[in-house]
């Protein structure tokens, strides 16, 4: 009877474990797919966090149907009654926004964004005229510039948990010229700056690669954990880089 009661035990305790693990849903960036998220997800299922690494037509549809495409079937694969966490690259930053402009989700945790253009992209501005540019793009991206049909102007500020991580690497230093200020080469750092968000962080890392970047990725684990990032990592970093006088 006691071997029975250890047992029952021991397999309540499981349960409850289980359920109280967290998921993190990954949304991806402009002409970009699931694969992009790949290194972040092997990390977050190491940690036994519940992923689900979405994939979405980002050049299909307007940021308004997109975010409604992506972000409701990976909330039905989280288990029901657990934390939602997200963690997003790009436009996948503004598609959240546009969700919970419009939805509530009642367990959402935490928000990690990299490199999103929160105040619009001035590369939009400059190149979005371009007829070539929808094509390539499409509607959500002539969404993503910084003037009258920017979507992410209008979503007003953060209500949620939310963390930011800005870089500070350009590998296209034509698309760089375009930018005011320090940038990854397609978005300002002062444009991933939104009001109500609880953090934020500069890495010298490029919009394109930032996904994949070690350190970053520390960074977003380090934000889901404990609400802040870890301030240590991009500093040491630039001063890595920094020539001797």
């Amino acid at each position: 009877m006691k071997k029975l009661s250890a047992f029952l035990f021991i397999t309540l305790i499981s349960i409850g474990s289980v359920a109280q693990a967290e998921c993190v849903i990954l949304l991806h960036g402009l002409a970009r797919s699931e694969r992009s998220m790949k290194k972040i997800e092997k990390r977050l299922k190491k940690m036994d966090y519940k992923v689900v690494n979405a994939s979405y037509p980002s050049r299909n549809y307007s940021i308004r149907a997109l975010a409604k495409l992506a972000i409701e079937p990976a909330l039905k694969i989280c288990p029901r009654y657990t934390k939602v966490n997200f963690v997003t690259h790009s436009l996948g930053g503004i598609l959240v926004r546009q969700y919970l402009a419009d939805h509530v989700i009642e367990d959402l945790n935490r928000v990690v964004m990299l490199g999103p253009p929160n105040k619009g992209s001035e590369v939009v501005d400059k190149l979005g005229k371009f007829p070539g540019f929808k094509l390539i793009n499409g509607d959500a991206g002539r969404q993503l510039g910084t003037g009258h049909l920017s979507v992410p102007n209008r979503l007003g500020d953060a209500n949620f948990d939310l963390g930011v991580i800005a870089g500070s690497k350009s590998i296209n230093l034509i698309l760089s010229s375009i930018i005011s200020g320090e940038d990854d080469g397609k978005v300002a750092v002062s444009n991933t700056k939104i009001d109500g968000m609880k953090d934020h962080v500069v890495m010298p890392v490029s919009h394109t690669f930032m996904m994949t970047d070690k350190d970053v990725i520390n960074q977003v684990v380090y934000y889901l954990k404990n609400g802040q990032f870890s301030k240590g990592i991009p500093q040491k970093k630039r001063e890595r880089k920094t020539p001797r006088q």
